[in-house]
């Protein structure tokens, strides 16, 4: 069954910068690039840090003004924002204006856990590792958006030949599937709840899919195990 990894999706050939590159190259490298933001490596391509547009735009924020400081206490009076917009103030090189520790993902690593690692630490790229912990490539938003843009003859084929008949071994005429848009419905009777159950769970988890409509029903209702026998089945028709 078909389940994309980050390292399927992401651009290997990525661009990077040292410690010590000079701030003015990197606003180059973005805007020569058309990119949003640059990993920051360091020794055997280890990544330190991401530098980005929201980076230099807070170097700009900050020194746009006279900075203004608690009589006492310095920076540890500041808010964390503060702190950060402050330090980059004075920043020269792409290791004084980075985001560190860096967000990153593994090469094989789910789309689903890259998507969501990116929706909860607020990041619109994420650099991505090999086995060595070292740079391979970087993934962003729209590399996982690109999934979605199977066929819906792709997504079909592969729920008839992966899903329930490569691991239901249903016949083939058993289950009607049809898709539409990225929604797949599934009409028809098995046998058991649980061919049923296992039917839509698989279906919703692969890679496209944006939706499962459930038509299915069922002759036999698994009940609960009594004591002292054997689990007993019930027939009964169920749908939704």
């Amino acid at each position: 069954m078909r389940k994309d990894t980050v390292g399927l999706v992401m651009t290997p050939d990525v661009v990077s910068v040292g410690l010590d590159t000079p701030f003015k190259e990197v606003a180059r490298l973005l805007m020569e690039r058309g990119i949003s933001g640059l990993p920051v490596v360091q020794g055997d391509r280890r990544v330190v840090g991401v530098t980005s547009e929201t980076d230099l735009m807070e170097h700009q924020t900050a020194t746009d003004g006279p900075a203004v400081l608690p009589r006492r206490g310095g920076l540890a009076q500041l808010t964390p924002r503060a702190r950060r917009q402050a330090a980059k103030a004075g920043a020269r090189s792409a290791g004084q204006l980075m985001t560190a520790p860096p967000v990153t993902v593994h090469v094989d690593a789910s789309l689903a856990r890259a998507a969501r690692t990116m929706v909860q630490r607020h990041v619109e790229r994420l650099p991505v590792l090999d086995d060595e912990d070292r740079l391979a490539g970087i993934v962003t938003r729209s590399d996982l958006l690109r999934v979605f843009l199977r066929t819906d003859e792709e997504i079909r084929d592969e729920v008839v030949g992966d899903v329930l008949t490569g691991m239901l071994w249903l016949p083939r005429d058993t289950v009607h599937v049809s898709v539409e848009g990225g929604v797949v419905t599934l009409t028809g009777c098995l046998e058991r709840r649980g061919e049923a159950r296992i039917a839509l769970e698989m279906t919703r988890r692969l890679d496209g899919v944006v939706d499962v409509v459930d038509r299915l029903t069922h002759r036999l209702d698994e009940a609960p195990a009594q004591t002292g026998g054997q689990p007993a089945t019930r027939e009964r028709q169920h749908g939704r």
